[in-house]
């Protein structure tokens, strides 16, 4: 194929990993990780003489750069140039990106574009988390400095978090993931008529597969296969988070882990002596974004994120049956049942749903997961070409979905159609919300903190006008409902006050 010289092509991959219990345990910074796995990636290519050449590189934010949290063992003040300085590159453009799940397979699509316009030939793509090590480290007297002081222009895109949280959404207890998530599996637990016993067994029969890859990938954090019933048996070790969730069915943030992908133009490639057999191309992608949180139509799903797996097939030319590998975001179950219910996909299709072991087991390395996936993919292509994979990236509370279809097929450079989708997205219909709830309704959605002393109860409901609120209780009768029984669609009573709305048994 007479490919144009501006073609991008993924030609290297690398990863890195350190458990605290590793008899060769370093305690590696951020950077440390990220320049491993960027080195490894570089190494991968099998070309001479390119990190001089990287031009671009674009970094994910670790957890302690992405909110509020502190840099406990200190960090960098520019984390991209940082890794780059140990890897020998001076590239032109550095870019530390927003916050979200979707970050990896968001990159790689645009700097894809990037290189297909000719405003870049080399870019490197990496992110890390030391979470496991800065944890070890929270109460020793001696631990490591990660601080850092390095020159140079960096993009900093921001948090961009603000589409994400609301004052009105933290001041009733949405403040992590899993509470979040828990509001929306419940929300999707409504619509398919299964009892929270019987849900809780699907989610286990859909995690049970991904702990049996985990337990085989050398990079996982808790390399351990598990059965449905140790998923879903609650113990004090797999204590219940927020409801439905039991610790094992939630995304391990505890994680030591870097990865990194090295995309080059065909003309860099040739140039730098990358061998054709490394090369894989991007044959589809898409990012689109879903409705804020409180005024989409069904909580249970993100048609968004479908739409983004349809473009990019669309863009690939392919359909969903000729996809031989996938990895869908797996922080909690939703958002790959969510995947599976737009597309078709049987939950426990041969082919399998994910390359790396997934969230809750490979270990959801922040904002960088997917480049884990990116990885996995890239080498599962080289080792069947012509075949296709599909990676899913997932961000904020089912809020983003990045796409991408990689095959070693030579394709050209095709764009998508993402912004025409947003767009319809954007446009499409919404539900009020009352702010000040007073009155009566329904629980439409509903989960548990358990990190208080006293259980406090969460409820998303529609008054009788179907307008939508959202709620706190501690009601002790509304509280055993909402643990021990089946709240969806039961009576609530809503009161409004200075400090946000209450619900009470109906």
């Amino acid at each position: 194929m007479n490919l144009d010289p501006r073609t991008p092509v993924i030609v290297g991959v690398g990863q890195a990993a350190e458990r605290i219990d590793d008899p060769d345990y370093r305690a590696m910074s951020p950077v440390e990780l990220a320049a491993a796995a960027a080195q490894a990636a570089i190494d991968d290519c099998g070309g001479s003489a390119v990190a001089p050449a990287v031009d671009t590189i674009a970094a994910l934010r670790q957890f302690e750069i992405s909110g509020i949290v502190n840099a406990p063992l200190g960090r960098s003040n520019n984390y991209p140039r940082s890794v780059a300085k140990r890897i020998g590159a001076e590239p032109a453009r550095a870019i530390l990106e927003i916050v979200g799940g979707q970050g990896p397979q968001h990159l790689v699509s645009e700097l894809a574009a990037e290189i297909a316009a000719g405003r870049s030939q080399v870019a490197l793509i990496f992110g890390s988390d030391a979470t496991s090590t800065l944890r070890h480290f929270a109460g020793a007297e001696t631990k490591p400095d990660f601080t850092e002081t390095i020159e140079g222009d960096l993009e900093d895109r921001g948090q961009g978090i603000e589409k994400l949280i609301s004052r009105y959404t933290v001041s009733h207890g949405l403040t992590s993931a899993p509470i979040q998530y828990a509001l929306l599996e419940n929300a999707r637990r409504a619509g398919t008529g299964l009892g929270p016993a019987e849900y809780l067994r699907a989610m286990g029969e859909l995690f049970a597969p991904f702990t049996k890859v985990a337990a085989g990938n050398p990079f996982s954090a808790a390399p351990t296969e598990r059965t449905v019933d140790e998923l879903i048996t609650v113990t004090e070790s797999n204590r219940m988070i927020a409801e439905p969730y039991p610790r094992l069915l939630v995304s391990r943030d505890q994680v030591n882990q870097g990865a990194a992908a090295l995309l080059m133009s065909v003309e860099a490639a040739r140039r730098l002596g990358v061998p054709e057999q490394y090369w894989v191309y991007l044959h589809g992608h898409a990012d689109l974004e879903e409705q804020s949180l409180l005024v989409r139509p069904d909580l249970g799903h993100a048609p968004s994120a479908v739409m983004a797996v349809r473009e990019a097939l669309a863009v690939a030319g392919i359909g969903i049956d000729d996809v031989a590998t996938f990895d869908l975001y797996s922080c909690f179950p939703v958002p790959v049942f969510n995947i599976c219910d737009g597309m078709g996909i049987a939950t426990d299709d041969p082919r399998g749903l994910t390359l790396t072991g997934g969230l809750p087991f490979f270990g959801g390395a922040g904002n960088n997961y997917s480049m884990h996936a990116i990885a996995e993919t890239v080498a599962q292509m080289r080792s069947a070409p012509g075949q296709f994979g599909l990676v899913g990236a997932n961000g904020g509370i089912l809020s983003k979905y990045s796409v991408g279809v990689y095959s070693t097929t030579p394709t050209e450079w095709k764009p998508d159609r993402s912004a025409r989708l947003q767009a319809q997205i954007d446009d499409g219909p919404t539900v009020s919300v009352t702010e000040n709830a007073d009155g009566t309704g329904t629980v439409e959605t509903y989960t548990v903190r358990r990190d208080d002393l006293r259980a406090t109860g969460i409820v998303i409901g529609r008054l009788d006008d179907g307008s939508r609120f959202l709620s706190t209780t501690e009601d002790d009768e509304l509280i055993a409902l909402l643990t021990d029984g089946d709240p969806l669609g039961r009576r609530v009573r809503v009161r409004s006050f200075d400090y946000g709305n209450r619900c009470f048994a109906g």
